[in-house]
């Protein structure tokens, strides 16, 4: 044969070189892959009695070899470069190649596609099950995966050549395009070298963009209910035409109100800033995506309306008369009449059946502007700095994280559940728009709007929608900031139990006074937190660790008595129909289980509601006085009580946490601790308390992790009556203020007991009899012990 005899004086030369010895052994062993002939690739397919040397026969392209190839080829024998035949000058042995059987193929691709990359453990008991030799094996495998790779390459190469004939195409219609220029004024030919490739293409895009742009008026102005433009704003006369990236600017823009209490704020820059057009606002995506905000369309109507509620809550902040009346007590609530005139409202008209309320308060809190803003703007820090008033609340989805860093421009639905400490007054679920917009240096605005009904496939109207409310604030020079806070609701005023109507009506409920007063509440306990000189009065020694240990239990043991009062989300509680239960008081029960800050077993909760006629501050100073705890307190043991722990919360006596110590009555009773707390500001107060284990306070207040102390809360929440009424506090007394106020008191009582210690255990008739008694006992001691003030 010819090409035998050719291939012997080369086949001598090559494996003379040790380095090519290596690289014929390689390309061999994986298949022949890498060589340039398809020797090995062809005489896989001839008979196995066919013998020639190692130079092979005629050659074929890769793809052709590649095309041709099975793996299931092997070779039986074969020169490596170490053969000393080669070396003596003899001509190599002879291969001898044959086909594997169907059966040996089926086995061999099974455990390929398990294993591509088998062990020789592995190799060898496949070879002998298949009663082949070892070198069979892996050189199969070998073949199989250089098959495999070669497969993955063409289609790879089938992609990017279909690519590059679309790039072709592309490239092709622009050289079209820029041969015959067209005028965007005239619409007539254009002279070569007016206009550049890339302005033609701004200009595509921008009459691209104004299709769109009046495609999402026409659809906001339908759910807005007024027109909307989509030409340019003219410049503004006012500091109420907002935009974002206008802080350059503060110091020219006029104000609204000529009070020495006016905002500066600035001109708009919507050049730099948002637009109404949805690609200016930056978008990121929440990784809860509940909203599943995935339109540009229904991001331009959430931009318009998050525009038009900053435009009203500023406007609002600041107009005095007569838009807002002030009224007893220096609260200010909305004149209906005048807001209908002035305001066009940006969700559309009240439904029939709602009723609205309207509160504004102003205050000064000890926070700065930036720190404020980002605890609005993060749903946990927001639910931590109002615990009483928020039941839950979560980001439902980011539409804009701001601008340069800052929470300038920031944009975001939320979801809350607002709650009233109250049985008797249903929990406000609200979806609402959250905007961030910082109008001067140290001046920011945060603004709330619900976002209901311009939402598509929202369901039927809520009980509550939330018009424009939040807050304005302003940096002061003393570290204090400068709050304004607005709300403004519509609601369904049939599901409010009429003995909280007035409150609620009054804006006392959910109104911009009880936001404030939590606000600087808390600030306060922060700032007196963090000082260095935190004043006491503690029998025994606490330590720093302590302190913050004991507070967090506190804070833990309020957030559980919340959630049991107005059975919010938080828990699953299963409400309970009753016959001997008064229909006033709302009893529920959950399952306890894998809880280490709860007992385990079937809890059962109970709370009602009912009016005093005495006022909130004497009310407060006799259920939270530990001498007379024995007059309304079954736990109290009928004797008097010891504070063993007390830690200030506030510049008010009122505002602490304090450790309870009962004193046992006679050598059969053990002695028991009690864990309080005492919260009171301008809207209302808050007395919570639960029994503690002694050992686990001990390690509490050394600094132990108190996640661990389980206990059930209990306590009471009082508020004006909403007829004059108004929580004060013990400075406010001592000057002779109205801080007590006339009127009476809404009393909320609650209990939260372990009925039995198996939750898997049924609730029995004699359970919700004591609780119920409990609550009524309760009631009647509070009523004996306090006269009337009248």
């Amino acid at each position: 044969m010819r090409g035998g005899a050719l291939s012997q004086p080369l086949s001598k030369s090559m494996f003379s070189s040790p380095g090519l010895s290596l690289a014929l052994q390689t390309t061999m062993e994986g298949g022949g892959g890498g060589g340039g002939g398809g020797g090995i690739g062809d005489m896989g397919r001839m008979p196995e009695s066919y013998e020639i040397s190692g130079g092979g026969g005629g050659r074929r392209s890769r793809d052709e070899e590649h095309e041709s190839r099975s793996g299931s080829d092997n070779m039986d024998g074969g020169a490596s470069g170490d053969d000393p035949d080669a070396d003596d000058g003899k001509p190599p042995r002879k291969k001898r190649y044959h086909r594997h059987t169907p059966q040996q193929i089926q086995e061999l691709e099974a455990l390929f596609k398990e294993c591509p990359h088998p062990d020789e453990k592995q190799r060898l008991e496949l070879s002998r099950r298949l009663c082949l030799e070892t070198r069979q094996v892996k050189f199969w495998f070998q073949n199989r995966r250089t098959q495999m790779k070669t497969q993955l390459e063409r289609h790879e190469n089938s992609i990017l050549r279909q690519e590059n004939d679309k790039l072709r195409a592309e490239n092709m219609s622009i050289r079209e395009a820029m041969r015959n220029p067209m005028c965007s004024n005239c619409g007539g030919p254009a002279m070569i070298g007016d206009i550049s490739l890339e302005e033609q293409h701004l200009r595509i895009e921008n009459a691209r963009l104004k299709d769109e742009l009046d495609r999402v008026c026409a659809l906001a102005g339908k759910f807005l209910g007024r027109p909307v433009s989509s030409m340019a704003p003219p410049m503004p006369n006012s500091s109420l035409e907002l935009g974002v990236g206008g802080n350059n600017h503060f110091g020219g823009g006029g104000v609204l109100s000529s009070t020495a209490s006016a905002l500066p704020l600035g001109p708009p820059d919507f050049g730099v800033g948002i637009s109404t057009a949805s690609s200016v606002v930056p978008s990121s995506r929440a990784s809860n995506n509940v909203m599943g905000i995935d339109h540009s369309l229904e991001r331009s109507m959430y931009l318009e309306l998050a525009l038009a509620a900053m435009d009203e809550l500023v406007k609002l902040a600041q107009t005095d008369e007569p838009l807002w009346l002030r009224i007893e007590g220096g609260r200010e609530i909305m004149n209906p009449n005048e807001y209908s005139r002035a305001i066009t409202p940006c969700i559309g008209l009240k439904p029939n059946e709602y009723v609205s309320e309207a509160s504004r308060e102003t205050g000064m809190v000890i926070i700065n502007s930036l720190a404020l803003v980002e605890t609005l703007m993060d749903s946990n820090k927001w639910a931590e700095m109002f615990p009483c008033m928020i039941a839950r609340t979560s980001t439902t989805d980011v539409i804009s994280n701001g601008m340069g860093g800052t929470r300038n421009g920031a944009l975001q639905l939320m979801h809350a559940e607002l709650q009233v400490l109250s049985p008797l007054v249903p929990v406000r679920e609200v979806n609402f728009l959250r905007f961030c917009k910082q109008h001067a240096e140290g001046v920011w605005a945060v603004v709330d709007v619900s976002i209901d009904t311009i939402r598509e496939n929202s369901p039927a109207f809520s009980s509550c929608r939330r018009l424009p409310s939040g807050c304005v604030v302003q940096d002061m020079p003393n570290g204090y900031s400068k709050v304004t806070w607005v709300e403004h609701a519509e609601y369904d005023e049939s599901a409010v139990h009429e003995l909280y109507r007035p409150l609620v009506r009054a804006g006392m409920g959910f109104g911009a006074q009880r936001w404030v007063a939590a606000l600087q509440r808390q600030c306060e306990c922060l700032a007196i937190l963090m000082s260095s000189a935190v004043a006491t009065r503690d029998h025994t020694a606490i330590t720093s660790s302590g302190r913050k240990s004991m507070l967090k239990l506190a804070q833990r043991m309020t957030d559980n008595f919340c959630a049991g009062v107005c059975a919010s989300t938080v828990y699953k509680w299963n409400k309970l129909c009753a016959n001997n239960v008064d229909k006033d008081v709302r009893v529920m029960t959950r399952q306890s289980v894998d809880d280490p800050g709860e007992p385990p077993g079937i809890v059962l909760s109970a709370a009602t509601s009912v009016w005093l006629p005495v006022s909130p501050q004497r009310l407060f100073d006799f259920l939270r006085d530990e001498r007379l705890r024995s007059e309304w307190d079954i736990l109290s043991n009928g004797g008097p009580m010891q504070e063993m722990a007390h830690i200030a919360k506030g510049q008010d006596h009122g505002n602490c946490v304090s450790l309870l110590r009962a004193s046992a009555m006679n050598a059969n009773q053990s002695s028991m601790l009690i864990l309080q707390e005492t919260c009171i500001d301008a809207a209302g107060s808050l007395v919570v308390y639960a029994p503690v284990d002694i050992p686990a306070m001990h390690v509490v207040m050394n600094g132990g992790d108190s996640a661990y102390v389980a206990l059930l809360p209990s306590g009471f929440a009082i508020v004006p009556d909403g007829t004059g009424g108004r929580v004060g506090s013990e400075t406010d007394n001592n000057s002779g203020s109205s801080g007590g106020g006339a009127g009476g008191s809404l009393l909320t009582v609650a209990f939260q007991i372990l009925v039995n210690s198996l939750p898997t255990a049924k609730l029995t008739v004699e359970s919700v009899e004591t609780v119920n008694n409990l609550i009524s006992c309760t009631v009647q001691k509070i009523k004996a012990a306090l006269p009337s003030d009248n």
